[in-house]
């Protein structure tokens, strides 16, 4: 059963996630899964402040946009901007979304083969309660595969690349942050294991008050 802890207000949200993911990487972690949206920019930011010894880290993303990686879209161009550019890790395996869906999933296929099972993921929750590109009733929800081209996300871009829960579940440690009202709702259903983000029986959730509301 996964694990929900209310914290105050989104910046302290921020702060325990931050805290948390260097936790993991002092320890030993040496693979950390991105997520993008708006929720872990604070996060990375804080993040990047933390004496942490980044050149043993390597980078991953749990699900991009296929759109150019300087588009303002684009998760990659998040993390690079509030976090990446400011820490220099050993490695960073960037999706590549703009070469499509399909294309991209392939690629990246290789990438988790390799890196899999991950050390650390965060992953934030929308409002539909998707995780990654992973969205209510989704065929690519029963993948079997490590990624998933994305044609139809119900949401723009209609064009995705996603890791699958089969790449995700085994990770040592998930992390997933809500923060607002307007996930309030979301965070219901995902107590109730009724949404995608709700199907990670190992996670431990950080979620601000406005978000506990339901």
């Amino acid at each position: 059963m996964a694990d929900f802890i209310v914290l105050a207000t989104a910046e302290e949200v921020a702060e325990s996630a931050a805290a948390e993911m260097a936790e993991a990487l002092r320890g030993g972690a040496r693979t950390l899964v991105l997520t993008g949206g708006t929720s872990p920019t604070r996060a990375y930011e804080l993040l990047s402040q933390l004496d942490l010894e980044w050149g043993r880290v390597s980078i991953l993303f749990g699900d991009e946009r296929c759109v150019p990686a300087d588009d303002p879209e684009s998760n990659y161009r998040m993390a690079k901007e509030s976090l990446l550019d400011r820490v220099n890790p050993a490695t960073v395996y960037r999706i590549p979304g703009e070469l499509g869906p399909d294309v991209g999933a392939d690629l990246y296929a290789e990438v988790v083969s390799g890196t899999a099972p991950f050390d650390f993921v965060l992953l934030g929750v929308g409002e539909d309660g998707h995780v990654n590109s992973l969205f209510p009733g989704h065929d690519a929800l029963r993948s079997q595969a490590l990624t998933a081209g994305i044609h139809d996300s119900p949401k723009p871009p209609l064009q995705r690349v996603t890791m699958t829960f089969r790449a995700i579940r085994d990770a040592r440690r998930v992390l997933i942050i809500a923060t607002g009202a307007g996930k309030a709702h979301a965070v219901a259903l995902a107590r109730r294991g009724e949404t995608p983000s709700g199907m990670i029986s190992s996670a431990r959730w950080l979620i601000d008050r406005a978000a506990a509301g339901e």
